[in-house]
């Protein structure tokens, strides 16, 4: 990854978008990232999609500025798709965005502020610290609590959403870890390995969130939850 600044010296942000069966969400997604208001490149990752997804990015992106596109050979997992995105990134900023649109794009300015400000080296995303947020699934959220309760408790953090899909790092953080997990279980991996970094500062902000039923595309199961427990004990009680 190479550093990359934007006019009068303002920071680039890398947008990373894994991808997989997302042909219904995809290009308006794509269209919110290049008008929200920031110096960005942007990075999909299609990571072996089999619904046509495909075919609109070869198509349908050629005319949108700032878009580069990536295919995975076979589906492998978010985690893969993430380290092939960070891998061809340029950035100074490294933001995850979903391929859905559960996630608002014009919010990420407000995201990457403390890092931009210079207070902070890393920055979550949280649905729980008052944005709005569609009303779904309790006990998906009483696993997410259980999950950050856990994570903050082998990491000494308080996070309040340690699975939230905004997650922004400086570059030059994000390149001393080495991700390992292919799948969701990126998201406990990259929490415990960032607690771990020496006078590391991590930051929280609100944001909002538009969930999916699992009819409309949702894909997090109860499988993800259990391999992200595995994750946490993994990683968590790993000898540093």
């Amino acid at each position: 990854m190479s550093s990359a600044t934007g006019p009068a010296g303002s920071l680039v942000v890398s947008v990373v978008i894994p991808c997989f069966n997302e042909r219904a969400t995809i290009l308006k997604l794509l269209r919110r990232v290049v008008d929200a208001p920031f110096a960005k490149e942007i990075l999909v990752v299609d990571d072996g999609s089999t619904d046509g997804t495909r075919d609109l990015l070869v198509n349908q992106t050629t005319g949108l500025p700032g878009v580069r596109v990536f295919f995975q050979e076979r589906n492998q997992g978010k985690g893969a798709a993430l380290r092939r995105g960070f891998q061809e990134a340029s950035g100074d900023i490294l933001i995850v965005q979903d391929a859905d649109l559960e996630y608002d794009p014009f919010e990420i300015p407000m995201v990457i502020a403390p890092i931009v400000e210079g207070d902070a080296d890393v920055v979550y995303g949280s649905r729980f610290l008052g944005g709005p947020h569609r009303v779904l699934y309790y006990w998906h959220s009483v696993g997410n609590l259980l999950l950050t309760t856990l994570s903050n408790m082998l990491t000494d953090l308080n996070l309040t959403d340690m699975e939230c899909c905004y997650k922004a790092f400086r570059r030059d953080i994000l390149e001393t870890i080495r991700i390992e997990e292919n799948r969701f279980g990126f998201e406990p991996e990259i929490t415990v390995k960032l607690a771990r970094k020496p006078n590391i500062r991590i930051y929280e902000v609100p944001i909002s969130y538009r969930g999916r039923r699992y009819e409309e595309g949702k894909k997090v199961g109860l499988k993800d939850a259990f391999r992200a427990l595995y994750c946490l004990t993994k990683y968590g009680l790993r000898r540093k």
